[in-house]
């Protein structure tokens, strides 16, 4: 199992929550004090170094518009990072390729970044959260095709090395593609894509043997997205792919109570307001996804499920913490229950949890909780039944 450090690099320094109408999308810029952010960019920088100084690998991601993630756009942050760490993969999850809009320049960013650090990087492509379709102003419908005509021109155009080729797709139009320079890895880097709740993009994603990745949600769900990468690639007799990956809150510290104490910093990012009209977009899901979503199929960053507290969201998987050995188990207990995972991605830092708490919990899990779960084997491909 490899173990990834995140932060979406947020910004807390804001006015009492209930005094926000909302923390996306609307929040007015005045609030953010440049200095204040200038020096949050280079401490988390900083905690990024460390995770390559202890053995972890790195994660970034990129949103807008939003207090809760200051990096609006993590190739910069992830050519920084090419240059200054050693060893770390580094994973950016993901470049929002839907709200974007020109493929080949992000095939271009990765493979600069993939050369710069001689082969370390991940790419994770995604289709952008909810909220961005309005900073995007995109067309929620379209998100999903976007997507995978992005992802069809990027493979192409990284493993083309006999000069231009032409592209007609329904989005994309170039009359003469021809990268430079190539990736590093040959023939690319890995790429992962994100989900939750549509099984036939997870199968996708499986058959294509990419890594799937979703966040922050209960083990019964997560074992039954698990299943349906693990089916489809025993279905096309694929070996296992670039497997799966999930992520928790994590804090880790030498007692119960100081754990707690960082896991409730945590869990700001759990809190953080969303106006519902910039939740769900009309369009971004199918109607039989509502439809589920309003039976209670889906039940995990709800208001119902944050209201029910620390207790049941640990029991969940949705947050660790607790000293070295409780963590372990922690981790251990939801790798049994969903059927064994590939990539632990870790939000180690989240609102106001300060630098030392955050180097303290990151290098407690570095020395005594990574040893005990690192050897864990990868992808378990059972004879399992996809989900319907």
């Amino acid at each position: 199992m490899k173990a990834w450090h995140f932060t979406e690099m947020p910004y807390p320094h804001l006015p009492p929550m209930e005094e926000l109408p909302s923390m996306r999308v609307t929040i007015p810029s005045k609030l953010y004090d440049p200095k204040i952010g200038a020096d949050l960019y280079n401490r988390y920088l900083d905690e990024h170094l460390l995770a390559d100084e202890l053995g972890l690998n790195i994660m970034l991601n990129e949103h807008h518009q939003t207090t809760t993630c200051l990096d609006a756009a993590a190739p910069l942050m992830a050519a920084i990072l090419a240059r200054q760490t050693k060893n770390a993969r580094i994973c950016i999850l993901g470049n929002p390729i839907a709200n974007r809009g020109d493929p080949i320049r992000i095939a271009e960013e990765m493979a600069v970044i993939d050369n710069i650090s001689r082969g370390r990087l991940d790419v994770g492509i995604v289709r952008g959260v909810p909220y961005e379709i309005f900073a995007a102003n995109t067309n929620p419908t379209h998100t999903l095709e976007r997507l995978w005509e992005g992802v069809d021109l990027i493979q192409k155009a990284w493993t083309t090395h006999d000069g231009p080729f032409n592209f007609e797709g329904r989005f994309t139009h170039r009359r003469m593609v021809n990268v430079w320079p190539r990736p590093y890895q040959s023939p690319h880097p890995m790429i992962w894509i994100t989900g939750s709740s549509d099984y036939d993009n997870i199968r996708k994603v499986a058959s294509r043997g990419f890594v799937f990745a979703t966040f922050l949600q209960p083990h019964d769900k997560v074992k039954l997205m698990f299943d349906a990468y693990r089916s489809t690639m025993a279905d096309h007799g694929l070996p296992g792919g670039g497997g799966v990956a999930f992520m928790p809150l994590v804090y880790t510290a030498e007692t119960e109570e100081e754990a707690e104490k960082g896991a409730t910093q945590l869990l700001w990012y759990m809190n953080t307001k969303t106006p519902p009209q910039f939740r769900n977009p009309p369009g971004y899901v199918g109607v039989d996804v509502n439809v589920k979503a309003l039976q209670g199929a889906y039940t995990g960053r709800t208001d119902a499920v944050r209201a029910k507290g620390m207790d049941y969201l640990r029991e969940q998987g949705v947050l660790m913490y607790g000293n070295p050995d409780s963590v372990a188990k922690q981790v251990k207990r939801y790798y049994d229950l969903v059927g064994g995972f590939d990539h632990l991605l870790m939000m180690q830092q989240a609102g106001h949890l300060d630098h030392k708490s955050v180097v303290s919990s990151m290098t407690l899990f570095a020395k005594e909780v990574y040893p005990q779960i690192k050897d864990l084997p990868g992808t378990k491909m059972p004879k399992v039944k996809a989900v319907a």
